[in-house]
């Protein structure tokens, strides 16, 4: 049976509070159960019954090494359903000063930021399937800069995304 899509996802964190305020204001999580040292986030309009976990380890963690000295993870990816939400996500981490990086990686529209631990997550739009080119695919292998405006003039600011479909079936 293969698998279908990401349902969750858990982080070691340093200060669950501190956490949870961020994911919320950047990402607009909101708590659906919470616990001494743990809180489970919902984003909004999720069905799941939480798509992030996160676990408190205490203020003197170390950095995760992941990338630089060891194996790991290196960053989640959750999507919008638009280029206009990519836009306001794009504002809102810059805001934070949160924001480390934005790409066009041709089929995908990326925001690349850090939470307050390090940790690196992606923010994405998926051009849909039924607007994709033979030139869109070809250009996968070419990392540009992001250029939103030119995006939303292409595909349309509130076009929905390909939800999960980055190549045609």
């Amino acid at each position: 049976m293969p698998v279908q899509r990401l349902n969750h996802a858990v982080l070691y964190v340093r200060d669950v509070e501190r956490s949870v305020a961020f994911y919320r204001e950047a990402l607009g999580f909101e708590v659906v159960m919470g616990m001494k040292g743990a809180a489970f986030l919902q984003a909004a309009g999720s069905t799941n019954d939480h798509d992030l976990g996160l676990f408190e380890i205490g203020a003197t963690a170390d950095p995760s090494p992941a990338g630089r000295t060891s194996v790991g993870l290196y960053h989640l990816a959750w999507e919008v359903d638009t280029l206009a939400e990519l836009e306001r996500v794009a504002a809102k981490l810059t805001e934070l000063g949160a924001l480390v990086g934005a790409s066009d990686h041709s089929t995908t529209k990326a925001l690349y930021a850090r939470d307050p631990d390090g940790l690196e997550f992606e923010v994405s739009w998926l051009v849909p399937a039924a607007l994709l080119t033979d030139e869109i695919i070809a250009g996968r292998s070419r990392i540009r800069p992001l250029d939103l405006d030119a995006d939303k003039q292409r595909y349309g600011a509130t076009t929905r995304g390909g939800v999960g479909v980055s190549l045609p079936a």
